[in-house]
C-alpha cells in the first residue's frame, strides 16, 4: 500500500508521523487490497482537521475527523474509513465470482480495436 501523509500549516512531527502510519497500517486487518492510502492534516485555530482518502479497486473511501487534537483527528478519520471498508467488502463477497473476474479482465485487457489500428 501507498501511504501519503501532508501537513498543512504546521510542521508534521516525528511522532505524529508514525502514530498516522501505524493507524494507517492497521486498515489492512479490514481489507487487504488497499492501492494508496493519503492523509491530510490541517490546522485552523483550534480546529485539528485530519483527511483519510483510501484508494481500492473502482472506489475511493473518505473519511473526515476535525477535533481539538491532531492524534484524535487521525484516530476519527481513520475508524471512519474502517466502518467504509468493511461495508465495501461485504458488498464484493456478495458478487458472483465470475461478474468480479470479467471485470477485471475487462480493465487489464489492453485495447485491440481493428479500427484504432488503422486509423
Amino acid at each position: 500500500m501507498l501511504k501519503k501523509i501532508t501537513a498543512r500549516h504546521f510542521d508534521l512531527t516525528p511522532e505524529m508521523k508514525e502514530q498516522a502510519e501505524q493507524e494507517m497500517e492497521h486498515l489492512t486487518r479490514y481489507f487487504e487490497n488497499i492501492i494508496s492510502a493519503e492523509l491530510v492534516l490541517d490546522t485552523e485555530r483550534h480546529r485539528r482537521k485530519a483527511e483519510l482518502k483510501v484508494n481500492v479497486y473502482n472506489s475511493t473511501l473518505t473519511g473526515t475527523g476535525d477535533t481539538d487534537d491532531m492524534y484524535n483527528s487521525i484516530t476519527v478519520a481513520v475508524d471512519k474509513v474502517k466502518g467504509q471498508l468493511k461495508k465495501y467488502k461485504g458488498k464484493l463477497k456478495h458478487k458472483k465470482p465470475d461478474e468480479i473476474t470479467e471485470t477485471i479482465d475487462e480493465l487489464t485487457r489492453p485495447s485491440t480495436d481493428v479500427d484504432d489500428l488503422e486509423a
